[in-house]
């Protein structure tokens, strides 16, 4: 019975010192995975400043460029200041810029057939906002920063110059090589269906509340007569006014853009608030005083009114703040189609590839 006892014990004893030695061994391991793991974050993250990692993020510039976001803002503070379309101006350059071809500055390209100097690109202003912010920056942080996230904090900062919200700007991107002005078709036209609108914006990975909420951009800004008279005296050749402006508001638009006048001539687009980014877009909507046929087909249309009335609080229905979600979009529609890595390059100025 002794000798049991004594030989289970020196058994118990034995596998005692087993397990001692695996824990042993797996803390061992387990410590160099976490030194593996680290050293590995450690050479993303480098690679990733460098310009040899994924994707876009916060803080991309954080130990190449720590100065960058105040250079871009007081590049665009300091031409809005002086001129307030230049903020809408820059809005609608990042939107038009990532609808083409990515968010990859091509917009920025100087040439006779580039986007820059396409149709739908021939009343956007601010291109030398762009170009000083990328002057300082090449002062300050030689090669590093690229055009196109330039851009983005640019369009940023226009929205919070004007009264929105701000957000954190996702960076990294690298600027395109090629701008064809014959590409400027993929971009949202003034006069396109909702069904039309809806696909374009899907094309580029965005859904129909993205739509909604991005075109509520156009709370600033202004559209030339040329792009909307139509609708008040001869509406898909009716002789008629398009129904869905409210009777009382023709008025106002047709003694802005008599037929046959000046089709230059700009008009607010969300009446009110020309220079005041808010939601009172949304509200100009649903009282039928949208400027442009598109902007108006939000509400007239099933599909994205509803999205409309949530940013309006209906009753019923669950409700969007409208500068929360717009910095949502403007960082999802940022990561349309970039180019991070290796693709693209750095310019050494905005309107030309090196």
């Amino acid at each position: 019975m002794y000798t049991i006892i004594s030989h289970t014990k020196n058994k118990y004893i034995h596998y005692k010192s087993l397990v001692v030695m695996e824990v042993s061994s797996l803390s061992k391991t387990l410590i160099l995975l976490g030194l593996l793991l680290a050293t590995l974050t450690n050479l993303a993250l480098v690679q990733g400043y460098q310009g040899g990692g994924g994707g876009t993020r916060v803080g991309f510039y954080k130990y190449t460029c720590p100065t960058v976001e105040s250079i871009v803002q007081s590049a665009v503070e300091s031409a809005v200041q002086a001129n307030p379309t230049i903020a809408p101006g820059l809005l609608r350059m990042f939107f038009h810029d990532c609808f083409i071809n990515g968010c990859d500055a091509s917009i920025l390209i100087n040439g006779p057939s580039t986007e820059k100097s396409a149709g739908p690109n021939a009343f956007l202003r601010g291109f030398e906002v762009i170009d000083a912010a990328k002057s300082k920056l090449e002062k300050a942080c030689p090669g590093v920063v690229s055009c196109s996230d330039i851009l983005a904090l640019a369009a940023r900062d226009s929205v919070v110059l004007t009264g929105g919200h701000s957000w954190q700007v996702p960076l990294g991107r690298r600027d395109g090589l090629l701008s064809r002005g014959s590409d400027t078709a993929n971009l949202p036209a003034f006069n396109d269906s909702i069904r039309v609108q809806i696909k374009k914006f899907a094309d580029k990975g965005l859904d129909i509340q993205d739509l909604v909420t991005l075109v509520g951009g156009h709370t600033i800004g202004t559209a030339a007569c040329a792009v909307f008279s139509y609708r008040l005296y001869n509406f898909n050749n009716t002789n008629r006014p398009d129904p869905d402006i409210n009777p009382s508001f023709l008025p106002q638009l047709r003694a802005l853009c008599p037929n046959g006048g000046n089709a230059l001539r700009r008009v607010a687009l969300d009446t009110g608030s020309v220079n005041s980014f808010g939601g009172s877009f949304y509200a100009n909507l649903k009282y039928g005083r949208g400027v442009i046929e598109s902007d108006a087909k939000l509400w007239s249309d099933p599909t994205t009114q509803r999205f409309v009335q949530r940013f309006l609080g209906y009753r019923g229905l669950h409700g969007l703040i409208f500068d929360v979600e717009f910095g949502r979009a403007m960082v999802k529609m940022g990561n349309v189609e970039v180019k991070t890595g290796k693709r693209g390059e750095i310019r050494r100025v905005c309107t030309a590839t090196n």
